[in-house]
């Protein structure tokens, strides 16, 4: 290949590398490799008005597709805007590869205006960051960054473009990306000790996460909760790894409190782990998680995963779709019969007594909302009877979660993602993300009025691109988690139930979110009472663009 400037042979090597959606918004030292998109009309730069909306979208476009995605930062003011979501995106394993602009090398001694060591400042929330010193070695390091962040586990990665660098001629080749095979088979024998470990146990729990979806171990994972008679607890689970009206599928342990957690693991008599870690809560346990003399096994491709806080009786690194194909097998023939018609009735009168317990918090939500006049379990049943069968949910609704998702259908693998990190104001953007991956599906994004605010901008990418994704905004007019949270908190310190702090109420001013997202460029109705749900859900999925529903879940001290 002849010579030419880096900054075109860098689009050359994201073209071979299959990229068609760069998320971005640009800054004058990125203006020559920007400028050379003119070339490449395969690649659609999707504008956005702040970092984090950037780096949101290419977040829930990469868990949509399962393959890298890009984002565009401007040197360390932009990139320091995205750290929230680069965190997310690492804590999720979302496979991003961020390119982030500068002055140039020639001016590093400077101390110039918007200089910042930028690798540095990404280590944190990276998987590998990285600077480009070379013009031979763009592409090399662009394809090395392709394939870091879309190997198992997955997670975002940065490259540092200097412009002088990208300036100079390189006539280094353009080619694919090499992505190595992890669907690694476990030794034989440890698979043997595992299901000798777990056959005899009378209460198992399976604590599963995200790398059963990675790795589509879904099948496998529901396989083997039925041979075993397992209860599954989600742990860092964001996807949809077990369909929740799956007569094994039992919740989420504890997200925030890992007492809450250790009510659960430590009443086990056998654990199996796959696809998480132990335990991925705001405040976990520091012991007793698992009970004395408890047998606890752990599959994972991610090492840093396996006994990553606690010991367990065997590890086993290996792809969890095999690993746990193999295991059931295993399980099988290692449980006696007595063992196995014992596993089914746990399993059938466990799923019986779960499914009555999520038909008992549906009639009670639905008799909380008529009572307090709130419409969004109305609004959910209705979008429930509507949604078609190819959609995709994005879920940052949060407190909502369990009274909107309660009626719609079990997710199939990929159609639900939920949020995770911690970083608010994911909902937006993921969604737009999702609905670039998935064009032909309708998607319907979920946020809340606080996570909403981060991010509203996204709605003004939405139209004008035309993203024709829905989004729900749950409007109680708080920051109701933190309300839970200190109520769970006074309740730990024995300090007497008060009025909640003032901070945590968004009601005054109240935001008029239609208003809002007109002026971005995104129709909008408000919903407040359930006689409102039925043409609000209409109009948003007759809507051919982006549609926006202010949804009344709660009321705010203002209201």
């Amino acid at each position: 290949m002849g010579s030419r400037p880096a900054r075109a042979a860098f689009w050359e090597q994201l073209q071979a590398a299959g990229v068609t959606h760069m998320f971005g918004n640009p800054g004058t030292v990125e203006q020559g490799f920007l400028d050379e998109l003119r070339h490449f009309p395969g690649t659609e730069y999707v504008l956005a008005l702040h970092e984090s909306v950037a780096v949101g979208m290419a977040d829930g476009y990469a868990r949509a597709t399962r393959r890298p995605a890009v984002v565009q930062l401007h040197s360390g003011v932009g990139l320091g805007n995205g750290i929230g979501m680069l965190y997310q995106a690492m804590r999720g394993h979302a496979p991003l590869v961020v390119v982030v602009g500068e002055a140039g090398l020639r001016y590093e001694a400077m101390e110039a205006q918007m200089y910042a060591d930028l690798v540095g400042m990404a280590e944190p929330v990276t998987k590998w960051a990285t600077r480009v010193v070379d013009p031979d070695s763009t592409l090399r390091v662009l394809r090395r960054a392709f394939k870091v962040a879309g190997t198992p586990p997955y997670g975002p990665v940065l490259v540092v473009l200097p412009a002088d660098v990208m300036d100079r001629p390189t006539a280094e080749e353009a080619v694919e990306v090499s992505y190595p095979d992890t669907s690694a088979a476990p030794d034989p024998e440890a698979v043997r000790r595992a299901a000798a470990l777990l056959a005899g146990a009378r209460n198992p729990i399976v604590v599963a996460g995200d790398g059963v979806h990675f790795a589509g171990a879904q099948r496998e994972l529901a396989r083997l909760a039925e041979v075993w008679g397992a209860e599954v607890w989600g742990a860092d689970w964001a996807e949809a790894n077990l369909a929740t009206d799956h007569p094994a599928y039992a919740g989420q342990l504890g997200h925030m409190f890992g007492e809450s957690s250790r009510r659960i693991t430590g009443a086990a008599d056998a654990v199996l782990l796959c696809g998480t870690y132990a335990l991925p809560e705001v405040f976990p346990a520091l012991d007793g998680v698992f009970g004395d003399g408890v047998p606890v096994v752990h599959i994972d491709l991610d090492t840093d995963a396996i006994a990553k806080n606690f010991p367990v009786d065997l590890g086993l690194v290996a792809d969890p779709k095999r690993a746990l194909a193999l295991l059931a097998d295993a399980l099988t023939g290692a449980m006696s019969e007595e063992q196995r018609t014992a596993a089914a009735g746990r399993l059938r009168e466990g799923g019986a007594r779960r499914a009555e317990a999520r038909a008992a918090a549906a009639r009670r939500s639905r008799e909380a909302a008529a009572a307090a006049d709130l419409p969004h379990v109305a609004f959910a049943e209705e979008l429930a009877r509507r949604l078609p069968a190819d959609s995709v949910l994005f879920d940052e609704s949060l407190t909502a979660s369990p009274d909107l998702f309660g009626p719609l259908p079990a997710a199939e693998p990929g159609r639900w993602l939920q949020t995770r990190g911690g970083s608010l104001g994911v909902g937006i953007p993921g969604a737009l993300g999702a609905q670039l991956a998935h064009p032909e599906a309708t998607v319907v994004g979920f946020t809340g009025d606080g996570g909403s605010m981060y991010t509203i901008q996204a709605l003004w990418t939405a139209a004008r691109h035309d993203i024709g994704a829905k989004f729900v905004i749950c409007n109680n007019g708080s920051y109701r988690l933190l309300e839970h949270n200190i109520d769970q908190y006074w309740q730990e310190q024995g300090i007497p139930a008060h009025e909640h702090p003032e901070i945590f109420d968004l009601s005054s001013p109240a935001i008029d979110f239609a208003a809002l997202s007109h002026s971005l460029g995104v129709p909008a109705v408000r919903v407040e009472k359930p006689d409102q749900a039925a043409s609000a859900v209409a109009e948003a999925l007759g809507h051919p663009g982006p549609f926006l529903i202010d949804l009344v879940t709660g009321r705010g001290k203002g209201r």
